[in-house]
């Protein structure tokens, strides 16, 4: 991973400084809260509905035990011992005291980490695969190319101001495990003639006008992506809207202005932006890609396969946990963080510790962090496997839940977000907890619900298989229901079911659903989402609105 070199280390210092003089304006009066906004968005601090709420960059998801082990230190020591993972592969602590905030950025900084660019209109922090570096079928390892970005897009000065929050997000996959099509940049790395480049989408994005981002430009060589990337936010940020913040994304800009006119402006604004460069992004390039390099890794399997063959827990734990590694003898191994009854996303800091230790003595101590809002060990060897698991079953960490049904994607809702205007936790627990009770999320398989509790779409509903919004309807909370969505490579927007559902009617509902798919599905290896796709909306919804059905025969 990305070591940081005195410049960044300077670089940071001297910014936490300045927040510091800030913070101790804001605490004595001298700045007004409307003056200190706009200060402390900068540095990732947000006024949430109970408390300040300080959300920390983990670049493309990666950590080592170090910083694991700082992140679990900030919890205990200024948080309430727990920090959440969340969907941009950051992590948030929830409850900060705002004199404490420069002290917590320090400690942050001590081990190479920061809260910059994690809030506001500006390039937020660079996503990528989470099985980055590790996955079979992986092209190139996508983490080199995200961190030039993020050195790239930190404080640069044309762009601390755009109309609007801007995402990239890059993979190096066709699984595209880093849901590409739905960031404002989405980068999919691919090879041309035996070069490297990328497929770069844009106008993709959630919230209250969802949008699948549209191929700019089908390959893009590496020394040409920077200036390339320079011009599409260039021009985004000289067309793109101002006057209203709902319609300020890219995704309005390119809908409203067609992809062909985007490209021919940003094919006109890139030669002065690559004359611009001249060669030294390259040059940084090679320096990252030398922070990246493979693992010494270790051959034989150990006593794996007869634990394997043995143990039906530590093999179901094996089956839905783990994904193929590049290395035989190796596989990528996914913590959950949502046992049943859980708050996804959530880690004590006891779990975390637990994560390092693990990391650091069996995994060449690299940790990921999933979009999915889960714990990846990227790089575990199989003859390890079973002491793994072991270790983090004492820890409330082994639900072999994977993909299934109660791995669900929450945002924090109305329990912490000023903006939100329903729960999404309690909704996502109580649907997990049915489902562990009804025994039937293995039978079921791969299904991923996302809930959201507002219309920023924060829990990525819109390309949930099953897709749970909450809003606020005469101040009751009602849940609206999508169907279809897909974040994978080819991303599609869920499908409205129908009118929504009371907070106590929803798990109900999910139920219906899921026991219709069971009833239609052709076999057990159908899932939900192909099922959907062969049949269509018609049984889910009729199971969903029972009762509309019986007035239609009636």
């Amino acid at each position: 991973m990305y070591a940081y070199t005195d410049f960044d280390r300077d670089f940071l210092a001297t910014r936490n400084a300045q927040f510091r003089a800030q913070v101790e304006r804001r605490i004595d009066g001298s700045l007004t809260e409307d003056e200190f906004k706009p200060l402390r968005l900068m540095n990732g601090l947000y006024l949430q509905l109970h408390a300040y709420m300080l959300r920390v960059a983990i670049p493309y998801g990666t950590l080592n035990a170090t910083q694991m082990r700082q992140l679990a230190f900030i919890a205990d020591k200024w948080d309430k011992g727990y920090g959440h993972f969340t969907t941009r592969q950051n992590i948030q602590y929830n409850w900060p005291k705002l004199r404490d905030v420069p002290d917590m950025l320090d400690a942050l900084g001590a081990v190479g980490m920061h809260a910059i660019q994690t809030s506001g209109n500006t390039i937020r922090n660079v996503t990528a695969d989470h099985f980055a570096g590790a996955a079979k079928e992986e092209i190139t390892d996508p983490r080199p190319i995200a961190e030039l970005i993020r050195q790239w897009s930190t404080d640069h000065p044309e762009f601390q101001f755009l109309g609007r929050k801007f995402k990239i997000a890059v993979t190096g996959s066709d699984q595209d495990r880093a849901v590409t099509a739905a960031h404002d940049i989405g980068l999919r790395l691919v090879a041309r003639d035996g070069e490297i480049g990328a497929m770069v989408l844009v106008g993709g994005g959630l919230g209250r006008t969802p949008m699948i981002g549209k191929i700019l430009n089908d390959f893009v060589a590496l020394p040409d992506l920077l200036p390339y990337l320079e011009a599409i936010v260039a021009v985004y940020n000289l067309l793109g809207r101002r006057d209203n913040k709902y319609k300020a994304r890219i995704k309005i800009t390119v809908h409203e202005n067609g992809i062909d006119e985007i490209r021919r402006r940003v094919d006109a604004e890139f030669p002065a932006r690559k004359a611009a460069f001249n060669g030294a992004d390259m040059d940084i390039l090679r320096q990252i890609e030398a922070d990246f390099a493979t693992p010494a890794f270790e051959d034989g399997q150990g006593a794996f396969p007869t634990h394997y063959q043995h143990d039906p827990v530590f093999r179901s734990f094996v089956d839905t946990n783990t994904s193929a590694h590049r290395h035989p003898d190796y596989t990528i191994l996914t913590v959950s963080t949502k046992a049943h009854g859980a708050t996804p996303g959530d880690a004590t800091s006891d779990q975390m510790r637990v994560l390092a230790d693990i990391a650091e003595r069996y995994a060449h101590d690299e940790l990921r962090i999933s979009h999915e809002q889960n714990v990846i060990l990227p790089h575990l060897p199989k003859r390890h496997l079973r002491a793994v698991h072991q270790a983090l079953g004492d820890a409330g960490l082994a639900t072999a839940n994977v993909g299934l049904i109660s791995d669900i994607i929450a945002c924090p809702g109305m329990d912490y977000c000023a903006l939100a205007t329903a729960r999404s936790i309690p909704v996502a627990q109580e649907i997990a907890e049915r489902f562990e009770t009804l025994k039937l999320e293995h039978d079921v398989g791969p299904l991923k619900i996302k809930i959201s509790g507002c219309i920023n779409a924060c829990g990525h509903h819109h390309v949930g298989h099953i897709g749970i919004l909450g809003l606020d309807r005469a101040g009751v909370e009602n849940y609206q229901i999508t169907l279809g969505g897909d974040g994978g490579p080819d991303a599609v927007i869920g499908e409205r079911a129908g009118p929504g559902f009371a907070y106590d009617e929803v798990t109900d509902a999910i139920e219906r659903l899921v026991r219709a798919y069971l009833d239609i599905r052709e076999s057990p290896s159908e899932t939900f989402l192909d099922t959907y796709r062969r049949l269509g909306a018609a049984p889910f919804k009729s199971a969903l609105y029972p009762e509309e059905v019986k007035a239609d025969a009636a």
